[in-house]
């Protein structure tokens, strides 16, 4: 991580502005908006190393296909309505699949994060381990889930994922909070989107 780069405060200060968005009630959110700041994350699934590479892969080509969709759709609400209307919501590819796969992305580094504020010590093995079984494991196969617990092992320790951020513990800890608190907004329009459309989000 080169110079004075800061992926964490970055991260921190997109959902803010997200969030603020969500919170003004008179604006939807634009998939651009949305889709720069999830690309934002990816920077984190990368250096949790090879627990992790399954949903680097898998939520990099996600947001991509939602940057992508930004070039002709607007809002997330115009971009489900959308896949309402062609009846293609729940069809694998759609931009309303791949936004609730994005989604459950940003929730589970919302949880890793809430994990390790109030963890002692140096490892982020628990932390990782109670978010993935709390967001992605209801979702995954038994031979996912089994290569995912052998990669809690190759983890790196907090010290070693803070040096790669770029960040001290205190920065740290204000920068992971701002990002909690902004991404529950953030994840609970997304849900609010497809239940108020009576499409679910547990598929």
């Amino acid at each position: 991580m080169g110079g004075e780069e800061k992926p964490l405060r970055q991260i921190a200060e997109a959902f803010k502005g997200l969030s603020t968005i969500i919170e003004s009630q008179n604006l939807d959110v634009d998939v651009a908006a949305f889709s720069r700041a999830c690309s934002l994350v990816s920077v984190l699934f990368g250096l949790l190393g090879f627990a992790f590479k399954f949903a680097e892969m898998d939520y990099v080509a996600k947001v991509d296909d939602l940057q992508k969709a930004s070039n002709s759709i607007d809002t997330l609400k115009s971009m489900l309505d959308q896949d309402v209307e062609q009846n293609t919501v729940t069809k694998p590819g759609s931009h309303s699949r791949n936004l609730l796969r994005v989604k459950r992305g940003l929730d589970m580094v919302r949880v890793l994060f809430e994990q390790i504020l109030v963890a002692e010590g140096n490892s982020l093995r628990d932390a990782a381990s109670v978010a993935y079984a709390k967001v992605f494991a209801p979702y995954h196969g038994w031979a996912i889930r089994k290569a995912v617990a052998a990669g809690m092992y190759t983890l790196p320790t907090r010290s070693q994922l803070l040096m790669k951020l770029n960040e001290r513990e205190d920065s740290a800890r204000i920068q992971m909070q701002s990002y909690v608190t902004s991404s529950a907004a953030v994840i609970n329009y997304v849900d609010g989107l497809f239940l108020s459309r009576e499409i679910g989000i547990d598929w």
